[in-house]
């Protein structure tokens, strides 16, 4: 039986609709990642289906007595001592009149603020953004609902618990998640659900799969798209022609015509995107930053402890680490706008510097978005050209109108494209990227990447978004805690360069293949040769695979067809059961054929 289903639904702020009679089923077992550009109206709809909002037409069937949890993109703490009894205010559990109930939610909530790593003892008005979305997420888990709504989980997070949310949310009875992380969704969906112009359309399986099914649709609808422009256009030049045609024509064609000028009007574009480009400006020396020996200290709490670092030009470096690790001190150290404690630093020549701070700390809340931009002018200079301040902010989907409005009331993602919008505007052969992806949309995000692929001049990068870092980064530099504290090493790569090659903890005693350090390339290692029963097995894991997908879009599809609510319920169970089953056993043959497949390609060099 469904959890909940979305019937004919309406819903609309402003002139367009956010939803124009959206359907949507959720299932028991579903983990169902939403995704859609920035202000389509994802959160939106996770406020309807708990209740929040209402729908301005159609209707939601809930299951009696189901239990939905909402985790917000910034969740809001009530006001108390401690961040325990602050989400015992937020889960209602006093009202839970049930003591053995009451008992066994503390307890489970206990537990989950250990495996988040959350001081419940810290006080709510002091925690940082990440604190408080760990709390009100190990709420949320503690509470075990039947339906767990997650909006952008992974703002603020580092990578280490994202990881463990990953495994949270695979346990979970069932999931909507909005997020733009795709590492995420690909571990965690079981069906993509693309909110677009106010519909919701579902994919079977995860990121990667929707991804080659919706390049797919978006070419055949351009195809489709084309051919009727083209026919509209034949039509209205024939009732154009002269008073002879005219004479001939029929009530029957003109009535068409109409029609196709009804249907031209209704259709809703696709939303553009944004157009980036990014000017390196001069040349630096070939040298961008070299550190001997560096350490800093605050306190008690070493940060950086004796660490060594050439950064040439070109380099893209990006730094991993946990909140809290010294990251952000890092940069600073890199620039020159912080001093070591010990050590020494040598900076290259005409080094130009661009700074996109995480924290947005660059904006004037009470500045409009075009004074941000190019304050008393009109005009921008990028690079050699020179653009209308409204065509450079349409470049990044800033609509006239919003050119006028104040920073103070743009959204999170609006305001991460006016930081990079202002940051791409000036010339810069070092680009330090602090956080950049948060709260950009899917699309949004693949533009920048592209565009910082095609970027000639040097990178530093903090990221939390593991697909983002393995795109771009040529170097990692990570904090490696089983080393003592503030020890950091550089690894060739990205983020599942340095997962591979990153020492266990306690790090084994070094070998004669590892005696040139971390940083070496791939080709450097000795493969191990499959055997003949692991060629045999990597042989056979693709039809495997095949069949196990098939099997499982063709369950999905079933479950989805409009007939299907008059199933009984056993069977109801039985293809849910059915459909985890399969969702566990592609994932494991997955896991298997790549492992596999790293040996086999190694051993062939």
């Amino acid at each position: 039986m469904a959890l909940l289903t979305v019937l004919d639904a309406e819903l609309a702020y402003g002139d367009l609709p956010l939803l124009d009679l959206a359907q949507l089923t959720v299932l028991p077992g579903e983990r169902i990642g939403l995704i859609g550009r920035n202000g389509t109206g994802k959160s939106s709809l996770l406020q309807v289906i708990t209740g929040r909002a209402a729908l301005d037409g159609g209707e939601i069937k809930r299951r009696d007595g189901l239990n939905v949890v909402l985790v917000e993109q910034e969740p809001v703490l009530p006001a108390a001592v401690t961040l325990h009894e602050s989400l015992l205010l937020r889960g209602h559990l006093p009202s839970i009149a049930d003591e053995r109930q009451r008992w066994q939610v503390e307890a489970r909530l206990a537990e989950y603020l250990q495996r988040l790593a959350v001081d419940g003892g810290a006080a709510p008005a002091t925690a940082s953004g990440g604190q408080r979305k760990r709390a009100a997420l190990a709420l949320a888990f503690a509470l075990e609902p039947d339906l767990l709504l997650l909006d952008e989980p992974t703002n603020h997070l580092d990578i280490a618990v994202i990881e463990k949310l990953e495994e949270l949310v695979t346990r979970a009875k069932a999931a909507i998640v909005i997020t733009h992380d795709r590492r995420f969704l690909d571990r965690v969906a079981t069906r993509i659900v693309e909110l677009d112009r106010g519909q919701l359309r579902s994919y079977p399986g995860n990121f990667a799969a929707f991804e080659a099914r919706r390049e797919q649709e978006l070419a055949a609808e351009s195809t489709a798209r084309r051919k009727f422009d083209k026919f509209w256009a034949q039509e209205e030049a024939w009732i154009r022609r002269g008073i002879e045609a005219r004479r001939t024509r029929n009530a029957g064609r003109v009535e068409r015509l109409q029609q196709l000028r009804r249907e031209r009007d209704a259709r809703r574009e696709r939303q553009g995107s944004a157009r980036l480009a990014l000017d390196a400006g001069a040349r630096s020396g070939k040298l961008v930053a070299e550190l001997e020996g560096v350490s800093k200290a605050f306190g008690d709490k070493v940060v950086v402890r004796d660490l060594s670092l050439t950064l040439m030009r070109g380099d893209r470096l990006a730094l991993v680490g946990p909140n809290g690790a010294g990251k952000s001190t890092l940069l600073r150290l890199i620039l020159g706008t912080l001093a070591p404690d010990a050590g020494t630093i040598r900076r290259g020549t005409n080094l130009g510097v661009a700074y996109f701070d995480q924290l947005r700390a660059q904006l004037d809340p009470e500045k409009t978005v075009a004074e941000t931009i190019a304050p008393g002018s009109d005009w921008i200079e990028v690079g050699t050209s020179r653009k209308h301040v409204m065509s450079y902010l349409g470049d990044f989907l800033f609509p006239p109108r919003r050119a006028s409005a104040p920073v103070k009331t743009l959204s999170g993602g609006e305001r991460n494209r006016l930081l990079l919008a202002r940051l791409f505007a000036q010339p810069a052969n070092l680009l330090v990227l602090d956080e950049p992806t948060n709260d950009l949309d899917i699309e949004t995000l693949d533009l920048l990447e592209g565009t910082l692929q095609g970027y000639s001049g040097t990178l530093l990068l903090v990221s939390h978004d593991r697909a983002f870092l393995d795109a771009i980064a040529t170097q990692t530099l990570a904090l490696e805690p089983s080393e003592g504290d503030g020890r950091w090493r550089e690894y060739v790569g990205g983020y599942s360069d340095w997962l591979a090659r990153r020492p266990a903890a306690p790090a084994p005693a070094p070998s004669a293949s590892s005696a040139e350090g971390p940083v070496q390339r791939k080709r450097d290692a000795r493969p191990v040769k499959l055997s003949f029963k692991e060629q045999r097995e990597l042989d056979a894991l693709p039809a495997e695979i095949e069949a196990l997908e098939a099997e499982q879009a063709a369950l999905i599809a079933r479950m989805h067809g409009a007939e299907y609510h008059g199933t009984a319920p056993t069977q109801m169970a039985a293809d849910a059961a059915r459909s985890a089953e399969l969702e566990q056993l592609l994932h494991a043959k997955l896991e298997r054929w790549t492992a596999l497949e790293e040996i086999a390609q190694a051993a062939r060099g």
